[in-house]
């Protein structure tokens, strides 16, 4: 039996965020600047209680690994698309 699949919008929902699209493109607009070596969890824009929800999914191989991990990349891409804000 497969574990479900979460969508972007369910992680955000999950994390106390806003979760139309547009919320979701504006945060990776925003925060979408974390240094290469940095762990998603560790960014200073997190909680604490949605930065250990992110660690432990990923140390855990949750069910929401796949979207952390696409958050992830998407944080990180965006800094290598040119946002060099800092």
């Amino acid at each position: 039996m497969e574990s479900p699949a979460h969508e972007m919008a369910q992680l955000f929902e999950q994390l106390g965020l806003p979760s139309d699209e547009a919320s979701i493109v504006e945060f990776i607009s925003t925060h979408g600047h974390l240094h290469t070596g940095l762990a998603l969890s560790e960014a200073p824009f997190w909680t604490l209680s949605q930065a250990a929800f992110l660690r432990e999914a990923i140390q855990a191989d949750a069910d929401w690994a796949e979207v952390v991990d696409r958050l992830n990349a998407s944080l990180h891409a965006a800094r290598d698309a040119g946002g060099d804000q800092a």
